[in-house]
């Protein structure tokens, strides 16, 4: 693992593709005539701003956690990177992207942000790759316990802990 790949990982290329999509979505929104999320302008503005509270206490709480400098280096699983596997590319991704969406008014951006997704699951596979060759079964058990992307895990808090299984 390079000095880049350590500080930035699929960041760059994740970022990239994110923008394409989202130019590709104001590009198609007229052709595609999706109804408008909400007609209050206030309302919009006002998500918009809070998304842009929580992704900026999510970066910062991420960088507290993790310094640019240590990336590679060791294995933090306290802190932000106990809700997230990766918080910074999280805080986009969860909050965001949403914010955005909600503010640019179309069903389209809802699209987009849905869509980011998967696209950065498979984007994301070469950098934990590299985490997995460097810390071995330690990443991959805390990778089993801890989403990459959004702070809670809805099956852990639908199904309580109780198995789907039919008790016998």
């Amino acid at each position: 693992m390079n000095r880049y790949q350590k500080i930035f990982g699929a960041g760059p290329r994740g970022l990239f593709i994110s923008l394409f999509l989202l130019l590709l979505a104001l590009w198609k929104k007229d052709a595609l005539a999706l109804p408008s999320i909400v007609d209050n302008d206030s309302i919009r503005l006002i998500v918009l701003i809070i998304s842009i509270v929580i992704t900026n206490v999510v970066i910062l709480w991420s960088l507290k956690s993790l310094p640019p400098k240590f990336r590679g280096e060791y294995l933090v699983t306290t802190g932000a990177f106990a809700y997230f596997r990766h918080p910074l590319y999280g805080a986009f991704l969860s909050f965001f992207n949403f914010g955005l969406a909600f503010y640019l008014n179309n069903w389209i951006y809802i699209i987009w942000a849905v869509l980011q997704f998967p696209i950065w699951h498979l984007n994301i596979r070469y950098e934990e790759k590299l985490m997995v060759a460097k810390f071995g079964d330690e990443y991959v058990n805390y990778s089993k316990k801890v989403l990459r992307f959004f702070p809670f895990n809805f099956s852990k808090i639908f199904n309580n802990g109780i198995s789907a299984r039919h008790p016998d």
